[in-house]
């Protein structure tokens, strides 16, 4: 059923003023900045982890926001579900009752939504991982949504990618997601959840070095004359992503190695000093 907001008008502008090829506003937290909201709701998954996270980033691509946690490589908790030359890699969603979305419901774990989601993620990143540097361990990740309007899976693919680089977690590339869906004739990028609604449009993820393609989602039909282009134009938009999940790292790298240096000043100082912490890092991506 078509929604009756207009998504693309004669001027070439979009129901929330933006262009065509024009993505959303990104904003990027890295590191102990990034707390999860749901450590005192009753049905979220932080009581399985009580031990802080090794890794942690919250996305926001324009109203949609997701907070991502990697725990370990760490030793498997079940012994017989480790496995000896490699890595298990466990992924869990969790969707805050305050995120609203098209069913405006609680989801509990066991919610089909919810897991789809899980299994895409797992399946985009157990070639990316080097799992076999953390043999007999685990890494558990999880997935909170705090809020959605569209672009749902692609922003927490982004999310998993920079926790797993804040956790020191080895990979072969990053991996770099975004929507594109067709209106007509027009390709759209990053779709909100109305866009979503109204058109067909797939999620890809990129590994931006390799060029090689680790997810490739579709929920409605695409015809295959349209496909091509489609998909053409998201690889060649996941390099922006790419650039500004690139600067926020390096913000991120540049503030702990300040942090560290600060320290080491302020302890040959007389009395110890004061220590800066800078742990977590925020940046945004200029519109």
């Amino acid at each position: 059923m078509s929604s009756r907001i207009e998504i693309l008008n004669a001027g070439g502008y979009r129901s929330d003023g933006r262009t065509q090829y024009e993505l959303r506003s990104m904003t990027i937290i890295l590191g102990d900045s990034a707390k999860s909201l749901s450590e005192n709701l009753d049905d979220s998954f932080s009581n399985l982890y009580p031990n802080a996270a090794d890794g942690s980033a919250t996305v926001m691509h324009g109203l949609t926001e997701v907070s991502v946690r990697v725990f370990g490589p760490r030793e498997a908790q079940i012994r017989r579900e480790a496995i000896h030359d490699r890595a298990k890699i466990n992924v869990q969603v969790v969707m805050l009752p305050f995120s609203g979305g098209t069913a405006n419901r609680r989801r509990g774990r066991g919610d089909k939504r919810l897991l789809e989601l899980a299994a895409a993620i797992e399946s985009t990143f157990e070639s990316v991982i080097q799992t076999g540097l953390y043999p007999r361990s685990q890494i558990d990740i999880v997935v909170e949504i705090h809020q959605q309007d569209g672009g749902v899976l692609h922003t927490a693919i982004n999310g998993v990618t920079l926790a797993l680089t804040d956790a020191g977690v080895a990979m072969y590339d990053q991996v770099v997601a975004v929507s594109a869906g067709l209106h007509s004739t027009a390709v759209l990028l990053d779709l909100s959840h109305y866009e979503e609604n109204d058109m067909p449009f797939l999620t890809v993820a990129v590994m931006p070095r390799s060029k090689k393609v680790t997810l490739l989602n579709m929920e409605s039909r695409l015809h295959v004359t349209r496909f091509e282009h489609v998909f053409k134009v998201g690889c060649e938009a996941a390099e922006i992503i790419r650039t500004e999940m690139g600067n926020a790292i390096m913000a991120r790298t540049h503030a702990l190695a300040s942090s560290a240096m600060t320290g080491e000043l302020g302890q040959t100082q007389r009395g110890g000093g004061n220590l800066i912490d800078e742990s977590g890092m925020a940046y945004e991506m200029e519109e």
